[in-house]
Order: structure tokens, then sequence, then C-alpha cells
């Protein structure tokens, strides 16, 4: 059995909804899907979501390293060493003419596999702090492309970070009567942004003009149903949806004047794509503390607002919102810094590079 590309990485949706439009680019290219096959982790989102993009996947155990002594660093150094052997043998088994690393745990010992049995590597960063998978395949020799310029990995190629089709396709058209602003923390929720947001509830309750669109995410749903329940007045102004989950990012980058966010490879990437202005809210303790700069990158032009988390209050949100959403002609100017740092073309570029790459084997 033989395939073209063998992509692997993942863990969150940072690295696997990129490494899927890539997938998707090389089949628009001419290869087949059965040619095109993902290697992830078992605790990684990839485990459903690459499946149900049509796409073969093999999962490999592994887990990170705690900086201390534990008997846990046992279980995850054996599950390691696992995942490094079962990487070599699928490598040689399904001798790919390339190999695409996207970071991650199941990224390492992929390329690692690929650099002993001398098949081409080429890795994608999708943030501005690289990753240790990522850094150690350029150290074998790899192909580099990365989705941010200025991100430090030698011989590095900027094609951007590629986004769903969907978000390429989005119309902004803001809500006229209501400003809306939207609230996002991931799949999971960001309990600082919950917290803040929720808090400023009472600040903003007698506003006509506002509207909150608030994805608390499943970790903490059923607790911010309890508080905002617990507020609600029937003389309320303010127009609050909160949901557990967004079964529409496309169409809520659409409406929303603002968004409230972390910033993670992906959410900057679609923000950009959408041209959707935005405070961003970094995750503390990322490795590399990668959102941050991933935050600070998106800014540099005016696309957004960086709000440190351990200023995220619901005051402090309250004050950097408001001035925002009272001026349109900003808010406007916002979304167009946003868009000028948006990359379409960026799965694209990245597939031709992987071409490049499996062509000059």
């Amino acid at each position: 059995m033989t395939v073209f590309a063998l992509v692997a990485g993942g863990g969150t949706g940072g690295h696997v909804y990129p490494a899927i439009a890539l997938a998707d680019a090389l089949v628009a290219d001419g290869h087949a899907r059965t040619e095109i096959h993902f290697v992830g982790a078992q605790r990684g989102l990839e485990a459903t979501a690459v499946p149900a993009a049509g796409f073969s996947i093999d999962l490999l155990p592994g887990r990170g390293l705690q900086r201390r002594l534990t008997v846990a660093n046992i279980g995850a150094l054996y599950e390691n060493v696992v995942a490094f052997w079962r990487a070599f043998r699928l490598v040689g088994r399904l001798r790919p003419r390339v190999v695409v690393g996207v970071g991650g745990y199941a990224s390492l010992p992929s390329v690692v596999a690929a650099w002993i049995r001398r098949i081409p590597i080429v890795v994608h960063e999708q943030n501005a702090a690289p990753g240790l998978a990522n850094r150690v395949a350029t150290r074998l020799g790899a192909k580099v492309a990365v989705a941010i310029p200025g991100t430090p990995l030698t011989g590095a190629t900027v094609v951007g970070n590629p986004v769903r089709r969907e978000v390429l396709d989005v119309e902004r058209a803001p809500q006229s009567d209501r400003v809306l602003v939207g609230v996002f923390g991931g799949s999971l929720g960001a309990r600082r942004i919950n917290d803040s947001v929720l808090g400023c509830y009472d600040l903003w309750r007698h506003r006509a003009t506002l509207a909150v669109r608030h994805v608390a995410g499943r970790r903490d749903y059923a607790d911010c149903v309890q508080r905002l329940d617990s507020m609600r007045r029937e003389d309320d102004a303010l127009h609050y949806e909160l949901v557990e989950y967004e079964d529409d990012m496309p169409g809520l980058y659409a409406r929303s004047g603002l968004m409230v966010c972390r910033a993670g490879a992906v959410t900057v990437a679609e923000l950009a794509a959408a041209g959707v202005p935005a405070i961003l809210v970094p995750l503390p303790g990322a490795p590399g503390d990668h959102q941050t700069a991933n935050a600070k990158a998106f800014a540099s032009n005016g696309a957004a607002v960086v709000l440190a988390d351990a200023e995220c209050t619901p005051d402090r949100l309250a004050e950097v919102v408001e001035p925002l959403i009272g001026d349109p002609e900003r808010l406007q100017a916002m979304g167009r810094a946003a868009r000028d740092q948006a990359r379409p073309d960026a799965a694209v570029a990245l597939a031709a590079l992987v071409e490049g790459a499996a062509r000059a084997a």
C-alpha cells in the first residue's frame, strides 16, 4: 500500500483544520482521497474530524511529559516510545512520497520516521511561536512553511494558515439595529472570558443597541446558564444569547461587529479571512506563549486589541469594548486591517510546497 502524502499531527483545531484544508487542496490538485492518509493522536480532535472530512487516519498513543518527577511520566514515556515504533512501521508500510508535519504529539514520531527512511518532510507551523515537533523537524532538514511572518524557523516560506472555504466565502453584514459582540473561547470554553462577559451583564442590561452572542463551551456551559438566569430581569433591554457550541461560525463572523476570543492559530486566521475586528485574550501558559505572539502579530496593524488574561475583568473588558462599539468607523478600519492580513490562497500555497518536495525526491 502506498500513499502520496502522510499528514501527521493534531491535538487541537489549530493543528487539525489547516491540515484538513491542505488535504482538500491536494485532492483538488488531482490526488484521490485514498492517497492522503493522516496520523493523529488517540486523544486528539483529529480522531473524529479527519474521518468526518473523508480521509483515513491511524491514531498513535502519546502525551506530554510533566516538568517534574511524577508516576504519570512513566506511562507517558512508555506511550511515546510505542508511538515512535508504530510511526516507524506505518511509514514503512505506506511508503508515502512526502510526510507533512502539522505539529502536535503525533507529528514528531512520523517526522523522525520519515527522516530515518529518507522520505521528504514538509512542516507547517500555524503559530508565531513554533512548537517542539516543528523545531526538531527543521533541524532534520524539513522544508518549512509558516503562517505568520517573522516566525523563528530557518528557511521558512510564509504561506498563511489554511482555513475553511465557508469562512473564506463570508460576506460581512454586521447587525444594524444592535451591535453584536460575539464571544468565543473554543470548544471547551475559556473560563476567564466566560466570567468577564457574564460580569458585564449588569453593566449592559439597559443597552438596547447592544447584543451578545456568547459561546460558552461545553466545560462551563451549565454553570453559565445558571448564572445568567439568576441575573435576567423582565425589563432588560440587552439581547443576550448563551449557547454551548456555535454550529455556524461563518454566520457569526458575518453578523458580529466585534469578537471577543482567544488567539489560537485557526481563530486568528479565520478572523483575518472574514475581516472581523477583535479583542484577543491570549491563553496564559500556552506552549511558548504562542497565543500572545499570535495576538500581537494580528494586532500589529490595528486589526485587534490585545487584553491580557489577568486583566480581563468585567470592568476592564467593558472599558475596552464600549469605545469600540461606539465608533463604527474604527470597527470598519479594524475589519479592513484584518482582511489585509488574510491569505486566502494559503492551502493552495502549502499544497504547492508539498507537491514540490515530493517531485524533488
